[in-house]
């Protein structure tokens, strides 16, 4: 019998691994290490200190950069690294366990509406849940003016878990959010009529967007996109084909890379490649014909986190790479990708630090957030080989 799709992922990623190779040399008199991957040679020098458990960040258009801290703080980065006291009119979140203050983007316009997009765990009546707020920078960069939250993903429940919370806008300029399970009713995530466990594709003021598609089942949310999420950590979108590209956290393996497609069911809890964190089965199959299976599947886990393809200039063997942060597999991983297929996996830093996110830099480098209570900003640089 032909293994189903999933199980041909998995397999796919286990044969792929032999190929991944790193090699480290020290600079004469100290200093920083040169790593020589498949396709480069960089540096990985720090560039920031001083941060909480940094989660999201977004670069201005002059090259500074907004970074959230989890428990609750914004700071802005400057190009050579200080980081600025916390801005003034951040609202309060729920800080603790996964929730607290995380992704940050920019609104498209930017530079004329000063307009940003966060997401952040918020404390109400029956519990914690999502939210998505909208505010405006003021012009000294010291505070945020007009913050207003656009959106709840209700119900609440109790707990600390799964908030996904990851931002993208589309190349139609609508906002993309992802929500996660919340944890502990993992059946969340195939109810229709509930928005844990979504991609949701949002109109700039948090209206359900033109144009979603029609979810099938009773009462279901005009805001869903794709449904059947766990623990959705990173949202990009391909610059070769401007499609949409979601990293979630499987339990005890079966961490996921999905193509978004409109309507698609991911398939949470129902199928998947991972066990309960006691070994207990969760799924009734690796597969189902009526949900879409992941582009990249892992056993065991790599705790795969922020996502950013890479369109710069200084590594140009990185041209379309997806590079995602990785918690437990503490380091970075590069994917190489040919249209809407994954075609090439390395591990980079592997084992070094737990990365929470990736951005690509306007000035071509990498950059990556440690998640750590005493959080830095590392920045890849090219390197001789």
């Amino acid at each position: 019998m032909t293994p189903p799709r999933r199980r041909l992922a998995a397999l796919a990623l286990a044969l792929s691994l032999g190929g991944a190779t790193m090699a480290c040399a020290q600079r004469p008199g100290g200093g920083e290490a040169v790593v020589r991957s498949e396709a480069a040679s960089f540096r990985a020098t720090s560039f920031a200190a001083g941060l909480e458990h940094p989660w999201g960040a977004a670069f201005l258009p002059d090259g500074r950069m907004l970074v959230t801290e989890r428990p609750g703080r914004i700071r802005l980065v400057t190009r050579d690294g200080s980081v600025s006291p916390p801005l003034a009119g951040v609202p309060a979140v729920a800080a603790g366990g996964q929730g607290g203050l995380l992704d940050i983007q920019l609104a498209p316009d930017f530079a004329s509406s000063r307009e940003l997009y966060f997401c952040q765990a918020a404390a109400v009546r029956g519990g914690n849940l999502t939210r998505l707020v909208r505010a405006r920078l003021a012009a000294d960069a010291r505070s945020l003016d007009m913050v207003q939250p656009l959106l709840d993903a209700t119900p609440a429940q109790t707990g600390n878990g799964h908030y996904g919370c990851r931002i993208a806008f589309g190349p139609d300029s609508k906002v993309y959010l992802t929500t996660g399970d919340r944890q502990r009713q993992s059946e969340r995530a195939q109810d229709v009529s509930d928005l844990a466990g979504k991609l949701l594709r949002l109109e700039r003021d948090g209206r359900p967007a033109e144009g979603n598609p029609p979810i099938p089942g009773n009462n279901a949310r005009p805001e869903i996109f794709a449904l059947g999420l766990r623990s959705p950590q990173g949202l990009a979108v391909n610059p070769a084909t401007s499609t949409l590209w979601e990293v979630e956290m499987g339990p005890r393996g079966g961490d996921e890379v999905n193509l978004v497609r409109p309507g698609a069911n991911f398939g949470w809890p129902v199928v998947g490649h991972g066990r309960a964190y006691s070994g207990a089965q969760i799924h009734e199959a690796d597969s189902r014909p009526d949900m879409q299976d992941p582009l990249r599947a892992w056993v065991p886990s790599i705790s795969p986190s922020g996502a950013a393809f890479y369109t710069g200039e200084a590594f140009p063997g990185w041209k379309n790479n997806l590079f995602l942060g990785a918690l437990s597999g503490a380091g970075l991983l590069r994917l190489t990708t040919e249209g809407d297929r994954i075609i090439g996996e390395e591990r980079l830093l592997w084992g070094r630090t737990r990365i929470r996110h990736v951005l690509a830099g306007p000035d071509g480098f990498l950059y990556l957030l440690t998640d750590e209570s005493r959080g830095r900003i590392l920045r890849l640089e090219p390197a001789e080989g």
